[in-house]
């Protein structure tokens, strides 16, 4: 299973590799995606680490059905293949 995250079409920074950076620009702009994303997720610490994982990605996949035009689920490859792109 793939490592994804949950992010806004409008943030240019990378969540993974520039989490402090990404999350200040998220809250300028009042998404909030990680206290979205928290309040959607179905967790408990009984699910095991793999459950867990599976209901947050659920989640994303529920908020970027919901609102196609503001959020998106990414990869680490989305900004790897991005950054290749721009150098070239």
């Amino acid at each position: 299973m793939a490592d994804y995250m949950l992010t806004t079409y409008d943030n240019p920074y990378d969540p993974f590799n520039d989490f402090e950076a990404w999350f200040k620009y998220d809250m300028r702009l009042g998404h909030n995606t990680s206290g979205l994303l928290a309040r959607r997720t179905i967790s408990a610490s009984t699910f095991g680490d793999e459950l867990d994982k599976q209901r947050t990605e659920e989640a994303m996949d529920e908020i970027v059905k919901e609102q196609p035009m503001i959020y998106k689920k990414v990869t680490r490859n989305d900004y790897t293949n991005n950054n290749n792109d721009t150098e070239s």
